[in-house]
């Protein structure tokens, strides 16, 4: 295929109850410009996380993710024409004993038959997910800390990047909501955020994990001098960094430093000419 499917949301929440059922949702697009019409194909994977950054496991069954056993997909297989969407259903059966906490599942939408074969050649299968956030009422945990902070005193990078740290004891997933200003120190103008944008950003810290939320920050000269101001807002907690950045090449830096030391070099220099001639002149 020439140009890739698309579906919407990429994520949604869902407050559960035990005993009970809810509906939803998820839209499938051919785009426009497709060649050839698209076959889909949904189905419901465990989701999961591995590492700090965050990697997706949509094979590991775990206690988080018995939901996916609880969800039925109405219409997971159909064909779509360039141009044509299609919302597929499903609906999430909650059993009576059902655990508290979290519950995390995927729908994954793959090419399927027709639209995987071109002149009769298998062409790579196309994947995407939509994550499914659901919480079942009842004895939940919230708990955590913000473990790191952090912003560069200086970048040899660019864009550099900033991050923050937080993990979840817990046993439901819960925000972490972080805000990030950027000026240049010499105009005072500010970078980020633009004028039509927000600030701010959340991501989801799933129970029993540990997360590093990396962000670069853009539109920066490649030599500049910079305040940022980061902070998250986590369970009630609230972590602020504020620090002046220095963002250079590493070829400028070098170029510094051997500046320095040539420098040095001659100022240490002429100091042990003078000191040598103070020395001859004591001697006559």
């Amino acid at each position: 295929m020439d140009s890739a499917f698309t579906i919407l949301p990429m994520s949604q929440s869902f407050e559960l109850e035990a005993g009970k059922s809810y509906t939803g949702s998820i839209s499938v697009s051919n785009p426009e410009d497709a060649k050839s019409d698209f076959y889909y194909k949904v189905t419901v994977s465990p989701y999961s996380v591995v590492g700090e950054d965050y990697a997706a496991d949509l094979t590991s069954m775990q206690n988080y993710s018995l939901i996916t056993d609880w969800i039925k997909i109405d219409n997971p297989t159909g064909v779509l024409k360039p141009n044509d969407s299609v919302d597929v259903n499903f609906t999430i059966t909650v059993p009576e004993d059902a655990p508290s906490g979290g519950q995390y599942a995927a729908l994954a939408v793959s090419s399927d038959g027709d639209s995987a074969v071109q002149d009769g050649a298998v062409q790579n299968v196309l994947s995407m997910v939509s994550v499914i956030f659901g919480s079942v009422a009842g004895e939940t945990t919230e708990s955590g800390e913000i473990l790191n902070n952090s912003v560069p005193a200086i970048s040899f990078n660019n864009p550099p990047a900033v991050s923050v740290t937080v993990n979840n004891t817990g046993n439901v997933h819960e925000p972490a909501i972080v805000t990030l200003k950027v000026k240049d120190v010499f105009s005072g103008r500010v970078i980020f955020p633009h004028e039509d944008e927000m600030g701010n950003f959340q991501e989801n810290v799933m129970p029993g994990t540990t997360r590093r939320v990396t962000r670069e920050i853009k539109d920066l000269n490649d030599l500049g001098l910079y305040e940022v101001t980061q902070s998250v807002y986590y369970l009630g907690n609230i972590s602020t960094v504020t620090k002046t950045m220095l963002v250079c090449p590493l070829w400028f830096m070098v170029l510094v430093s051997a500046t320095v030391f040539a420098v040095i070099g001659v100022i240490v220099g002429k100091i042990v000419k003078n000191i040598k001639r103070r020395r001859m002149a004591q001697n006559f």
